[in-house]
């Protein structure tokens, strides 16, 4: 059996023979298995991705940006997840860091005190967990070790610690007097997370710097920063969580933390204990307890729980097991907690332990992108998810409920809008991609294995459209169905037909597909037709195609009817039956399996021939299946009607050779691609090799699990899992540029930055059949983006030694998808493992199905059920970007001067009046591009004055810098004028500078906008003017390029131009989003 691979099964490649480079892209290593070459990653293979942890890289580590940050407490949501020790190797003073040169980083380690251990976040059980603010308050006390950065990009290692009265910031060692190497915590105006100053962007090791680890504290009225780099993720979250906190309520933080509001919690767990407590002993047994807090958290496991009350009672030298309220209520803290999600709370809850409507309604507003929100809706979320009595009562969402809301499904990743039919469903056929598999009836094999009928019940039901059925002539006058020319075993055509009939529209109400291999005698084939005709019905769609039409029928249209693929008699036949050629996919097989050596090219199969009779004839509609001859015959003498099947290696050669031509042909006909016949194994091809190329039925093997059944299942949910979804525009529209082997952005598509951080896992299984380390699961995620070439890519985070219940990843990731409308996003979850790494769960979803904020991604198993309670968390942003290059260099929050913009380049055609016409162009282009980059250049600007990365929306740049328009005496420093159509800032009196930037920022983002809505039209107008006069041209090109003197490739060289010329026209006002 071959090797798994991510995705598990084996598959994609070839089993034997070489064949197509069916992975999109090298970095996807589809050779190694279906799943991409992961699963067999020795422990220290990095695979190109850092999986350190948060401490500054290695000379080359890549900088892992961070996602989207959120408003409340002064504009900057939580890097939210404290972080298990990394399984990285320990790095020495060459590896580890940056050069240790004593004139740039000061190294205070060695210096005559001794550091306190810091606060761990370890799932051990024996280490403290976060779970109040009153724990970041001991830890800070006791201090930590961060890095000081400073603008000449010098790197201080010191100690900083909180007075134990709470009232300074200090740290040490340091040249100044102990009473300057101090920041008072009243000076403190705002806690930022993320590299989000000056200091930070414009330091040159910046890059080499962790988002999910960097902080700095802003103080004075000068708006100085302090910027801070902790070894990891947790010990930043505790400062940042903290600092937060004492700006809010100073030294009366503590107090504030034991109040009534603070004991809603308690006074709800000490209430379930009491409810099990029925005799009122003040004890209840262990097994009572256990069961208890595992029927509030389902995932945690009941060893696990028992464990932490035996160490409870052993840390108090306590005889017996019976469990007191106390000890409920502790252990019910230590395990209910997930810390990442309390440090989110506290980000949006004005440093509470709680959300109350207002929070609740912001987190929903500017962090989730909920539309519409009012305080009614937050306190029916509050009602729906809030557990204790209390906090309904007085509106208050607590840790638990924020928890149970967070994990709800409407908190999943998927947008629930995309689970029922959400595409327009009145275009042709051809300009869907559907849902189709290959040899339906076999569940195992394509040689030796059993047919069955549950495979079309299993097919019908995941809302597959397209079923084949291979017939043959069988005993008794019943024709069967198996593979010809295999030892796979035979089932009857007329069973088959009978659960087709049942469970043809259990899934969906839109057309399915009958792909009729037939073999048959003449009279077995009338067999076959009284059967179709006696159990289908009028489901059978028999309607003549109109010879005046020049696209398929629409599925809407074919609601409820059942289309047969077949061969089909001309129309010159007068007899009751006739010759047709054969399509023998078992033949071709059966040959390769007999064959040594590949002497043949795998497309230079003899033609056979066969009798059809009349009758089965008139079955077939608008599916008649034809043989392919190549591309510009097709463009001449080709029915729309008409549909060709190509084998994957023949395919595969056309999508690498005429991309271009292979995307045209399939806008107006419909394209089957079957897996080689080299996959006897039932293996599978890459469907994305093929969609790319506009191939709406790619056939594949449903019975085998893995990375393409994966990717496969994932992108049919995205249109209420029908079997239908639409193409992207670019490969529907009759004058549109794409090659589906771009490897940059594409024309006429906005490029879109799609932002992931990893959090944190919940309640990973063992994998399956692995032994070796008993119990242990050391949890690592792959991020993979499977699309066009220009998108395929694949980042991993650390592994998380022994923690497969609660592991912190909190590792940020960005790509650049170049065609979102092709792309899928995949969870993988492996077990690291020296001899080969385990697959425990994923999840494919299509990039248009992303919901952003803060999400859980339910895992699947390898098969494709859900693994109860498994679960990712991560935060999801999504930002416009415009032109290619590398993420990293291009982007937002990169300004571009009109010197070094870039405008968009039309070709020149070489045909005089046409390229007149494209030149009229250029000027409204020019313009377009500098209202869309001044404009997107200004939101960037401030976004940055605002402390907030490119990733934010503007209502969280609004609430970062709110806080700052209040004096000292709550008066008004800034006020928003409202009484003119664009709200202006406007100072009051005398201000700080840093105020004044701000307002000059925001006030020329809001010019820049005005310029944009009130100019746009008029370019629009221009654009669109000379779009239509150069499409006049379109219909008579090849006649015109001729008399000018093209001939056939410059010819066609001038047709491309020309597409590529509109599809860029069409672009200019696209995508245009400010956040």
């Amino acid at each position: 059996m071959a090797e798994c691979g991510r995705g598990g099964a084996a598959g994609g490649a070839l089993p034997t023979a070489p064949g197509p480079a069916l992975g999109a892209q090298g970095a996807l290593k589809a050779g190694a298995g279906e799943g991409g070459g992961g699963h067999g990653r020795a422990r220290g293979d990095s695979g190109g991705v850092s999986n350190g942890d948060c401490s500054l890289g290695a000379a080359g580590d890549e900088a892992r940006p961070g996602p989207h940050r959120g408003p409340r407490g002064h504009g900057a949501a939580p890097a939210p997840a404290p972080s298990p020790a990394s399984c990285a190797l320990p790095r020495d003073g060459r590896q580890g860091g940056l050069p240790r040169r004593s004139s740039i980083i000061k190294d205070g380690t060695k210096q005559k005190r001794e550091r306190k251990k810091t606060v761990s976040f370890s799932s051990m059980p024996t280490e403290k967990k976060i779970s109040r603010a009153s724990d970041c308050i001991n830890s800070m006390v006791e201090g930590s070790e961060l890095k000081k950065l400073r603008s000449n990009s010098r790197i201080y290692h010191r100690y900083f610690l909180l007075d134990a009265d709470m009232q300074s910031l200090r740290w040490e060692p340091s040249k100044k007097d102990s009473e300057k190497a101090k920041i008072d915590i009243k000076s403190i105006k705002e806690v930022r997370t993320g590299k989000n100053t000056d200091i930070f962007r414009s330091n040159g090791i910046s890059d080499q710097i962790s988002e999910d680890c960097a902080f700095s504290v802003i103080y004075g009225e000068n708006y100085e920063s302090l910027d801070l780099v902790a070894n990891s993720a947790d010990v930043a979250n505790i400062w940042v969580t903290g600092l937060r906190y004492l700006i809010s309520y100073g030294k009366h933080t503590l107090d504030m933390l034991e109040s009534s509001q603070d004991n809603m919690r308690t006074s709800w767990v000490s209430q379930l204990f009491s409810e099990i407590d029925v005799d009122n002993l003040g004890h209840v047994t262990l097994c009572n307890a256990v069961q208890s807090i595992r029927n509030l958290n389902p995932g945690l496991k009941i060893s696990k729980i028992e464990l932490k009350f035996k160490e409870l009672h052993k840390s108090k030298d306590k005889a017996g097991t019976d469990v007191t309220k106390e000890e409920f209520v502790e252990v019910f803290h230590e395990l209910c907690t997930r810390p990442e999600i309390y440090f989110l709370l506290v980000q949006f809850s004005s440093n509470k332990e709680y959300l109350d409507t207002k929070d609740l309604m912001m987190f929903l507003e500017a962090e989730q992108g909920v539309a519409h929100i009012n305080e009614e809706i937050s306190l029916e979320i509050i009602h729906q998810y809030e557990p204790s009595t209390e906090g309904q009562e007085k509106g208050c969402l607590s840790i638990d409920g924020f928890t149970n809301y967070l994990m709800s499904p409407e908190c999943y990743i998927f947008d629930p809008e995309h689970k029922k039919v959400c595409q327009d469903m009145k275009q042709p056929l051809s300009h869907y991609f559907i849902n189709s598999s290959h040899n339906t009836y076999l569940i195992e094999d394509q040689f030796r294995g059993p047919s069955d009928i549950t495979g079309y019940i299993r097919a019908l039901k995941m809302g597959c459209r397209s079923v084949e059925l291979d017939v043959w002539d069988g005993p008794d006058n019943e024709p069967v169905i198996y593979t010809g020319h295999t030892m796979t075993s035979q089932i009857v055509f007329r069973s088959v037909i009978d659960v087709i009939n049942k469970y043809a529209f259990f899934a969906s109400e839109y057309p399915l597909i009958l792909c009729l291999e037939n073999h048959c005698s003449i009279k077995q084939q009338k067999v076959m037709v009284q059967h179709m005709k006696k159990i289908l019905g009028d489901k059978l769609y028999t309607t003549s195609p109109n010879v005046e039409e020049s696209y398929l029928p629409s599925p809407d249209v074919l609601k409820g009817k059942i289309l047969i693929k077949a061969k089909k008699l001309s129309s010159s036949c007068s007899g009751g039956e006739g010759d047709v050629t054969d399509e023998d996919e078992g033949a071709e097989m059966s040959q390769r399996m007999g064959r040594e050596s590949a002497e043949q090219p795998p497309n230079n199969v003899p033609v056979r021939r066969f009798q059809l009779c009349k009758e089965l004839s008139e079955l077939v509609s608008i599916c008649k299946s034809v043989q392919f001859k190549e591309f510009q015959v097709s463009f001449q003498v080709q029915k729309y009607w008409e549909v060709c099947s190509f084998n994957e290696v023949l395919a595969s050669k056309y999508a690498n050779e005429n991309p271009g031509d292979f995307v045209n042909y399939n806008k107006r006909f419909l394209a089957r691609v079957f897996p080689s016949p080299m996959r006897i194994d039932s293996s599978n091809m890459n469907p994305q090799d093929f969609w790319k190329c506009g191939c709406q039925i790619v056939a594949m093997n449903f019975q085998t699990p893995g990375l393409m059944m994966d990717l496969n299942i994932g992108w049919f949910r995205q249109n209420g899992n029908c079997g239908y979804v639409l193409r992207p525009a670019i490969m529907r529209e009759e004058v549109s540029f794409f090659s589906a082997n771009t490897k940059d952005s594409v024309p006429g598509v906005s490029p879109q930055l799609l932002h992931i951080k990893i959090i944190s896992g919940q309640n990973f299984p063992k994998p399956k059949g692995s032994g070796a380390k008993g119990d242990v699961v050391d949890p690592y995620v792959y991020v993979e983006i499977h699309g066009i070439p220009a998108d395929c890519a694949e980042q991993r985070t650390k592994t998380v030694c022994q923690n497969g219940d609660t592991p912190i990843f909190d590792e940020s990731f960005e790509f650049q998808i170049n065609l979102p409308e092709l792309a899928m996003v995949r969870f993988v979850v492996l077990d690291d493992d020296y001899i080969g790494d385990e697959f425990i769960g994923q999840y494919t979803i299509p990039f248009e199905c992303l919901q952003t904020g803060y999400r859980h991604v339910p895992l699947q198993s390898l098969t494709g059920e859900v693994l109860a309670h498994a679960s990712l968390f991560v935060h999801v942003a999504i930002t416009n970007r415009r032109g290619g290059g590398k993420p990293h260099k291009r982007g937002l929050s990169v300004r571009k001067g009109k010197k070094s913009r870039e405008y968009a380049s039309l070709r020149t055609l070489w045909i005089k009046t046409v390229d007149e016409v494209f030149k009229n162009a250029q000027p409204p282009i020019r313009d377009a591009t500098d209202l869309r980059e001044n404009m997107q250049n200004a939101v960037v600007s401030f976004k940055e004055l605002c402390g907030l990365s490119s990733v934010a929306n503007l209502m969280q740049c609004m609430l970062a810098v709110s806080p700052r328009f209040l004096g000292p005496d709550n008066s008004p420093l800034v006020v928003l004028n409202l009484s003119e159509p664009y709200p202006t800032m406007e100072l009051q009196g005398i201000v700080p500078e840093v105020l004044k930037r701000i307002v000059t920022t925001y006030n020329t983002m809001i010019q820049s906008l005005k310029a944009l809505i009130e100019h746009a039209d008029t370019v629009y107008e221009k654009i669109v003017h000379c779009q239509k006069a150069a499409m006049e041209f379109h219909e008579h090109l090849h006649s015109i390029g001729t008399k000018e003197g093209l001939k056939e490739r410059k010819l066609q060289k001038a047709v491309e131009s020309f597409t590529w010329n509109i599809t860029i026209l069409k672009d200019t006002f696209r995508g245009t989003d400010t956040g």
